[in-house]
């Protein structure tokens, strides 16, 4: 038996709590904001916990306030937002879907962003900003043209799934093709943006993450109820009051959103939109999309990831894609072999 609670709050409503899944998120949050403070601290000037913490309170000496608050706090941030919007793109997905491998990254939308900043930096030659600006309209044209053809009196689950599966092949082989086209420092900038990295990061990828953050997630929020429902089936969803179509687009735009603001801050970040929402729901034992598990699960992951990226393989250091490329695909897997031994696939 689960432990539910309910609230009641002064205004009459009445809110109901999964105790288990609110001890997780709590413990992912934990885990995740320590995370960011171990990954702060390591580095060629290494710094304990306790001078990290007491640095961001403002007690730090002049040396370790611009190491942590010039060098590292916003690459922290960057991995903690991105995680954190790749977390919530994927479980709004794969709940839409009702398919476990309904993630942003298998269904053509990471590929898509690919395409635009590649087409900025090949055949424009443009900057880190324009680059950005293009993978924000490249996943967003994915979006809308995957939605469209998946369209058929309604979006069902495979159908999506299948259509973006076909968008994400040929969309690999445009990036291909932009990367035959480049120039040798071209491609050699187009290679590394496609690693995923958070490298070099600064308070520049911060705001605008922030900001689409801070505006996207609450609206997710905002429909989780209704999410909620869609898992049911329309026809149910309509008969419990859902405007489906509706529910679903607001909820699919805000999804490509997130998943390309995150894509033009630190590059594709492979396999993290597709396994985060699928170890919360592990982790909650719950039903649903999991919304905030499955943010806190991509922050922490994301994180960790960019720690043993930089200190796991001694002085070499690799891209942060790199490691979460190797991670997500055992665990794809493994995935695939559980969905075949219960029958699904």
């Amino acid at each position: 038996m689960k432990a539910i609670h309910a609230i009641r709050t002064p205004g009459g409503l009445s809110l109901r709590v999964e105790v288990r899944a609110a001890i997780v998120v709590v413990l992912l949050a934990v885990v995740a904001l320590a995370a960011a403070v171990v990954l702060i601290g390591s580095g060629d000037y290494p710094m304990a916990p306790a001078d990290v913490i007491r640095t961001l309170l403002g007690s730090g000496t002049t040396a370790q306030e611009f190491i942590v608050n010039d060098l590292r706090l916003p690459r922290a941030l960057v991995g903690l937002l991105v995680g954190a919007a790749l977390g919530v793109g994927g479980a709004v997905f794969q709940s839409i879907s009702r398919n476990p491998l309904g993630s942003p990254d298998v269904i053509g939308f990471g590929q898509g962003a690919s395409v635009g900043a590649l087409a900025v930096i090949v055949l424009f030659h443009g900057g880190a900003t324009a680059v950005a600006g293009g993978a924000i309209v490249g996943g967003l044209a994915t979006g809308v043209a995957v939605y469209m053809l998946a369209w058929k009196r309604g979006v069902h689950g495979y159908r999506l799934v299948l259509v973006g599966i076909g968008a994400a092949a040929m969309l690999t082989a445009c990036n291909s093709y932009l990367l035959t086209k480049a120039n040798l420092v071209d491609a050699t900038r187009a290679v590394v943006w496609m690693t995923g990295s958070l490298d070099g990061r600064d308070w520049s990828q911060v705001w605008p993450l922030l900001i689409a953050c801070v505006v996207l997630m609450p609206l997710v929020l905002a429909y989780g109820r209704n999410l909620r429902m869609l898992e049911m089936g329309d026809d149910a969803a309509y008969a419990l009051g859902v405007r489906v179509e509706r529910t679903r687009l607001v909820l699919m735009l805000a999804a490509v959103l997130l998943t390309a603001v995150a894509t033009a801050a630190a590059g594709p970040i492979a396999f993290v939109a597709l396994s985060a929402p699928q170890l919360a729901r592990r982790l909650t034992r719950s039903p649903g999309a999991n919304l905030l598990p499955s943010a806190f699960m991509g922050a922490a992951l994301l994180v960790v990831a960019d720690w043993i990226a930089q200190r796991a393989f001694g002085d070499r250091q690799l891209p942060v894609g790199v490691v979460t490329g190797v991670l997500g695909g055992c665990y794809l897997l493994w995935l695939l072999v559980s969905e075949r031994k219960a029958g699904r696939i």
